[in-house]
């Protein structure tokens, strides 16, 4: 039951996880962290553009209250200057809104990093269930944002009413202030409050983002169980596998041992290992290793290999150097041509004296192996 309701979840989500869930559109982002950049962008972009914007808005407030017979008897006109005003006002919000908007996103993209995916867009059905989506609505994440929203709009709302409350005879006295006078002294004034919002956005905006990025990594932290199952699903179930390697290697004995009776000879050791060797030299520009093995499957390559008269020597020293560094279906070692080609003219002989076209060879001679070569010598360095 406790894989279930991720009681028990208390592992890190994995690399695998974690890119699923960005796929899925689930990466961390705080809110507050945006909002307190938009501001704080609009304040400051206010700020530069001040001294332009209030002569401009001199210019269009003096413009706008600019009025004559014309215009006062017809309301078409009235109307027409009514848009343009509101459009001039259009032209130098917009700009500032774009600026805003794209700070915004830039301070949701420090969080999370940058994520393209239409996912969330799809309709979820399951969503619209209102028993499967009550439990969301008093999840722990949930919660924290609701109970974090009131605290901010709590906060937010009394130092804007506490500051307006101090500043009342300030808001009063500008009735009395020349235009330009007035413009400046309500923008001094509201620029302080502003500050102070900042400041209020900012706290919450240092304990939200740490906060957010801790909601979201616990969300997608897993159970051992799901630890397991997406081995089995990256790495394949290990019964499968081990199943899997006992085929392929009982697939490669035979095919092995199907090409014993095609070798030209088997060299042993004399139980140990056994390597069975093939040269054509119309084909070949070295002997290929057709098959080796050692103890059991070595035994059974001799086996087949005396089944099939093909010549088995006992040949230690380059039995072993080929079992360790010849590869199968794959020409021999440059270092052991000379002692392949040894072996190899030996049996060429043995088989001239056998069919009576030669005198039956000695014994076979010493070879040149490279000691260095000799899994057995390595041993008894070590």
């Amino acid at each position: 039951m406790a894989d279930h309701d991720g009681s028990d979840r208390n592992l890190p989500a994995s690399e695998r996880k974690l890119k699923k869930a960005r796929e899925d559109g689930q990466v961390a982002r705080s809110r507050d962290l945006g909002h307190f950049a938009a501001i704080a962008a609009g304040g400051i972009g206010l700020v530069m553009v001040a001294p332009l914007a209030t002569r401009w808005l001199q210019q269009l407030l003096a413009a706008a209250l600019r009025f004559d017979a014309t215009a006062i008897a017809g309301t078409a006109s009235m109307e027409q200057r009514l848009s343009d005003s509101a459009l001039q006002l259009l032209w130098t919000v917009i700009p500032l809104g774009l600026v805003m908007a794209g700070v915004a996103v830039a301070g949701s993209v420090l969080i999370g990093g940058w994520n393209w995916t239409l996912k969330p867009l799809l309709p979820k059905f399951d969503a619209m269930n209102p028993i499967t989506g009550l439990p969301r609505m008093f999840s722990r994440r949930q919660l924290i944002d609701t109970a974090k929203a009131c605290l901010l709009a709590l906060v937010l709302g009394v130092i804007g009413a506490l500051y307006l409350k101090s500043h009342i005879d300030t808001f009063s006295g500008v009735i009395a202030m020349p235009l330009p006078a007035a413009l400046q002294q309500v923008g001094s004034t509201l620029l302080g409050g502003l500050m102070l919002l900042l400041l209020a956005l900012a706290l919450f905006a240092a304990v939200d983002a740490p906060l957010q990025r801790w909601l979201h990594n616990s969300k997608l932290k897993m159970s051992h169980a799901e630890v397991k199952q997406e081995h089995k699903e990256v790495e394949g179930n290990s019964e499968v596998k081990a199943k899997m390697k006992v085929r392929m290697r009982e697939m490669s004995r035979r095919r092995m041992l199907a090409a014993v009776p095609k070798a030209d000879l088997v060299v042993m050791n004399p139980t140990h290992y056994a390597v069975a060797l093939k040269y054509d030299d119309a084909k070949m520009a070295a002997p290929k290793v057709v098959a080796k093995g050692a103890d059991l499957l070595a035994l059974a390559i001799r086996d087949s290999a005396k089944a099939s008269k093909v010549p088995v020597l006992q040949a230690p020293v380059l039995a072993r150097a080929l079992y360790a560094h010849a590869e199968l279906d794959r020409e021999v070692p440059a270092a052991l041509f000379a002692a392949v080609a040894q072996v190899l003219a030996y049996v060429y002989q043995l088989r001239a004296a056998l069919s009576g076209h030669s005198p039956m060879p000695g014994e076979l001679p010493e070879l040149s192996v490279p000691p260095e070569l000799d899994p057995h010598n390595k041993m008894e360095s070590a």
